[in-house]
């Protein structure tokens, strides 16, 4: 009774081995593209701190026309430590800073991630990050689908 268990896990076994025995390489052509489909991001920025060793401060638009609802819980900047998605938001009369909760978005939605709004921060940042140059940042949808962009960096005191 148990000799077919054992044949097929024998058979398995050795279909592994040979797959791991294969020459053949993933192509790029054969690997999806990051991306979650309805999403479009526009006019991205990050705005270098005037003091350095601060955050960066990263802005967007968002244009979402999926199928279905979507939820944003994080991002990532590439040569920052950690970023963090952050809102204004009123505590005790006044405005204050603080981490946002995940970003609800139905189809059809518009968001503005703008000063004195919605915004990533971006910690830590690396020497290579300078005006001028690009940077990447990845926005992180619950379920762990994810969605790159490039973002132009741009000194301190820049127009937003």
């Amino acid at each position: 009774m148990l000799k077919p268990v054992y044949a097929a896990l024998l058979l398995a076994g050795t279909g592994l081995g040979l797959a791991a025995c294969s020459d053949s390489a993933e192509t790029p052509s054969e690997i999806a593209p990051e991306g979650i489909a309805g999403l479009e991001i526009t006019n991205a920025r990050m705005m270098l701190p005037p003091v350095a060793g601060n955050p960066a401060a990263v802005y967007f638009d968002i244009a979402y026309d999926g199928e279905r609802n979507l939820a944003l819980r994080s991002a990532d900047v590439a040569g920052a430590e950690r970023a963090v998605m952050h809102d204004m938001m009123e505590y005790d009369f006044e405005m204050t800073m603080g981490e946002m909760p995940p970003l609800m978005l139905q189809p059809g939605d518009r968001v503005s991630f703008e000063p004195g709004g919605k915004h990533v921060m971006a910690f830590d940042l690396s020497p290579e990050l300078a005006a001028g140059g690009t940077t990447e940042v990845t926005l992180i949808a619950a379920g762990g689908d994810k969605h790159s962009f490039a973002v132009p960096i741009q000194a301190a005191g820049d127009e937003r």
